[in-house]
């Protein structure tokens, strides 16, 4: 069987390697497409590449002879229900030619996977606006987490704005409500992370060998010590990495983590919800086409409640890392 290739599509900018085979090659498992990459039989544009790699369109990708052909045609997405499209389009905060960002809430994964059947991706085709071309994913945020997600409305707005987060120049504000007060108040956390498998699924934890992790922290106000309001801007994108720095570098769990905090991570108090208060807040980054995108996301209403408990003012504005 001969050797084939096939060119990225311009609807299928800034996807995962892996993904892209997911699409293409369903049958094909992942254990399978690991080797073939390892071993050189895939490649992209000549080289050898790895399964985290962005493609771009016009790139080839060389398949190698043998792959399972049975349900190899890219399965035809299903309709987005009217219930589904009325509330994808209700998380709207911004919009225009080439941008639409959302304020994910907690609890929707941004894409498919293992029991999940729900998800952002399957809604994307409800964001058109008349538009010719699919919304297109550029980042993510994990599916407990809410706030500013920003999705491309063509292939070169993908490839601008992914270009943006890849080098570093998309700066990312979250607000955490965390148990305790870290000390100092303000600084830097650089402690490396890296990913292990284990019974109750993939997690993150601190590691020598690991890769770089970098985030900074300012406390905006604090409920004596009991909890803290903080911000954080991470300078890299590990998986979990707020997360971790907030229970591992600082010993403040972030309140309704118990995958990083256990029972720390839970405060006492019926007004206080067990769920994550983690939230994407504020997102800066180059407009594809002109200038900056600054976009701002309202807190879920579960993080609203705990802030209002505390006495903690959402409306402050306070940015103590310097991007206004």
């Amino acid at each position: 069987m001969p050797v084939e290739t096939r060119t990225v599509a311009d609807d299928e900018a800034d996807l995962r390697l892996d993904r892209w085979f997911r699409r293409h090659y369903p049958a094909l498992q992942h254990g399978r497409l690991e080797k073939l990459l390892r071993t050189g039989q895939i490649r992209v544009d000549g080289r050898r590449a790895k399964s985290n790699q962005r493609l771009m369109p016009g790139q080839v990708v060389r398949i190698p002879p043998g792959l399972p052909e049975e349900n190899s045609a890219p399965a035809r997405p299903r309709a987005v229900s009217e219930d589904d499209a009325r509330f994808v389009r209700s998380l709207v905060i911004y919009r225009d030619a080439d941008v639409i960002a959302l304020n994910k809430p907690p609890g929707l994964a941004v894409q498919g996977g293992t029991r999940t059947t729900r998800h952002l991706d399957a809604m994307l085709d409800a964001l058109r606006f008349e538009s010719p071309e699919r919304p297109r994913l550029v980042h993510r945020l994990d599916r407990d987490t809410s706030g500013v997600l920003l999705l491309a409305r063509s292939a070169r707005a993908a490839a601008s704005l992914g270009e943006a987060f890849r080098h570093k120049s998309a700066r990312k504000i979250y607000w955490a409500l965390v148990v305790g007060v870290p000390r100092p108040a303000q600084g830097r956390i650089d402690l490396p992370l890296a990913k292990s498998a284990g019974p109750a699924g993939e997690r993150v934890a601190e590691d020598d060998e690991g890769k770089q992790a970098v985030t900074l922290y300012a406390t905006v106000d604090r409920a004596g010590n009991r909890a803290a309001w903080l911000a954080l801007m991470p300078l890299t994108g590990r998986t979990h990495q707020l997360r971790v720095h907030c229970a591992s570098g600082l010993g403040t769990p972030i309140v309704g983590d118990g995958k990083y905090g256990g029972a720390q991570a839970i405060l006492p108090n019926e007004s206080i919800a067990a769920r994550l208060h983690l939230h994407a807040r504020r997102l800066v980054l180059p407009h594809p086409g002109r200038g900056t995108i600054d976009v701002t996301a309202p807190l879920p209403e579960h993080m609203r409640s705990s802030w209002k408990f505390f006495g903690f003012d959402p409306s402050a504005g306070i940015d103590p890392f310097g991007v206004d």
